[in-house]
């Protein structure tokens, strides 16, 4: 099925969740953010959990959902989950900012920098669990064997222009 890559890349981005997790509890008690593992979330995140991950998902299978006449609750979670990485993509990106600040001198940035891992923190677990447990499994149903197997290729395909290996690496080393 299509969602099975999908749920596979849900379990890489929990683990960096977890590293994330112990990061700002690091940072509360600190004060002294690390640019090095800030820019290494950012881009796993920008990278591999939005462009790889909710690319998959917003441009092979919501996309065929739209086609398709679907039941008003799956379209609503559809269009929450849709709302839920744009939630990512701004907090990454206030992120970013806020590392920049920290570069520049702005020691004051370092709560921003705590507010927004503490959002992914929270916010991924969640997003993942509604994905995993109330959107993926059901909403296979609207779909054809021929139809999930074309998706399942899509998936494939989008994935060789990717670089997964790169990110489950970095994963690993900042589990070490």
């Amino acid at each position: 099925m299509p969602i099975g890559p999908l749920m596979i890349e849900h379990r890489l981005i929990e683990r960096m969740i977890k590293i994330i997790e112990k990061e700002f509890e690091r940072l509360e008690e600190t004060k002294e953010a690390d640019v090095l593992f800030i820019d290494t979330a950012a881009d796993f995140i920008k990278m591999y959990a939005d462009r790889c991950h909710h690319g998959k998902e917003e441009d092979i299978l919501f996309r065929e959902l739209l086609k398709k006449e679907i039941a008003p609750e799956y379209k609503k979670t559809m269009n929450e989950l849709i709302e839920e990485h744009k939630w990512g993509r701004r907090t990454v990106a206030e992120l970013i900012a806020a590392k920049d600040l920290y570069i520049k001198g702005d020691k004051g940035a370092v709560e921003d920098i705590i507010k927004s891992l503490k959002f992914l923190a929270d916010f991924y677990p969640k997003h993942i669990e509604k994905e995993d447990k109330r959107f993926f499994i059901p909403i296979m149903g609207c779909f054809t064997k021929d139809e999930q197997d074309a998706m399942l290729l899509e998936g494939y395909e989008f994935d060789r222009k990717l670089i997964h290996e790169k990110y489950a690496a970095i994963v690993k080393k900042l589990e070490s």
